[in-house]
């Protein structure tokens, strides 16, 4: 059976986060502070919010990671934001494991009042999407500043994965 076309995407979204997080240990604490204008906040804060964000829609589609919703403005280190994000990594597997995840199946969303009904591919695309916008303000924090960022395109991932080979 074929991977489906979403669980490629949430991989290798979790995979760029996992990579850039692996980069960012090598950061200084004063480093992990830096910010720039237009930007999410610090290097810092910025990595937490993606996992955070990425703990929400998981429960929006009914695959819980953590027992309760991480605070929005708590500061996160390093290594819990990993010990999360490995929960994460773990939940988009089963979001397609057993029986066909199904895009079109509606959710309820209880954040707004009143709360929304959507469908379960917004939650799964926006996942992807906020990652990546997020991750990028993490690149420019860091060129800004002339640090180096890891490689973590879709070309990185799909050559890690053998998913892009060269034609001898």
């Amino acid at each position: 059976m074929s991977t489906p076309p979403m669980l490629r995407q949430l991989r290798h979204d979790v995979w760029a986060t996992e990579r850039l997080l692996a980069h960012l240990r090598t950061l200084s604490d004063a480093e992990l502070d830096l910010t720039v204008p237009g930007t999410y906040g610090t290097i810092r804060r910025t990595l937490a919010h993606i996992v955070r964000g990425d703990t929400l829609y998981l429960r929006l589609i009914g695959f819980p990671v953590v027992d309760t919703p991480l605070e929005r403005d708590r500061d996160m280190s390093l290594d819990e934001i990993g010990a999360v994000l490995e929960k994460v990594k773990a939940a988009v597997e089963r979001v397609f494991a057993g029986k066909e995840f199904d895009p079109d199946r509606v959710f309820v969303d209880d954040r707004p009042d009143p709360p929304e009904e959507l469908e379960a591919w917004t939650m799964v695309t926006q996942f992807v999407h906020h990652g990546s916008d997020h991750r990028a303000h993490i690149g420019t924090i860091l060129g800004a500043h002339g640090l180096d960022a890891p490689g973590i395109d879709v070309w990185a991932y799909g050559g890690e994965i053998g998913a892009i080979r060269e034609k001898r």
